[in-house]
């Protein structure tokens, strides 16, 4: 990778430029009207976390994911979440 590419990772932290960036993990998600996943029951999703981690964020995901295994209309996922960047759009 060249200058402007991302340099080391660990998951956690970007340096970019010289710049670290701290990431957060948050497990996201619950049961949804249907298996398209895009309206979850009740009108909002559940967040879990924040995380600093990927790692400590994958158990969160597996113990949710594993409580519902058996449940095909909810689903649970890891986002991440640069705080020093931008808001995600939320339209």
């Amino acid at each position: 990778m060249g200058d402007d590419a991302l340099g080391v990772c660990d998951r956690t932290i970007f340096k970019f430029r010289g710049l670290n960036l701290m990431m957060q993990y948050y497990v996201v998600g619950g049961e949804y009207r249907d298996t398209c996943f895009r309206e979850p029951v009740g009108g909002n999703e559940e967040w879990f976390g924040p995380f600093t981690d990927y790692e400590a964020a994958k158990e969160e995901w597996a113990k949710h994911a594993w409580q519902s295994v058996d449940h095909c209309t909810t689903r649970y996922r890891i986002e991440c979440i640069d705080n020093d960047g931008p808001p995600p759009c939320t339209d």
